[in-house]
């Protein structure tokens, strides 16, 4: 699966330090290449919504927001971090 990142997904990931950031581009890479193991776990959950959007934890703290294109296999990460923040503007 290709991955994606949108404008505020890099913005957010700029927030963290260099260790968490390489966690973080870690564990999408792994989220990317074992989705549909991934899905039917409890790291992986739908979101409830208009749009098809998943929650992907990274971290204890740390929150992944992504969506997967329907024509090609993308996993679009749209937003990237802390559980207390990550929901916000959704």
């Amino acid at each position: 699966m290709n991955l994606e990142y949108s404008e505020q997904a890099i913005k957010d990931m700029l927030k963290f330090n260099e260790v968490d950031r390489t966690l973080i581009a870690k564990k999408i890479e792994y989220l990317a290449d074992n989705f549909d193991i991934l899905k039917t776990s409890k790291k992986v959950t739908e979101l409830k919504g208009e749009f098809q959007k998943y929650r992907f934890v990274v971290a204890k703290k740390i929150r992944v927001i992504f969506t997967i294109k329907e024509n090609k296999i993308v996993l679009l990460v749209l937003r990237v971090g802390k559980r207390k923040d990550i929901y916000k503007d959704l």
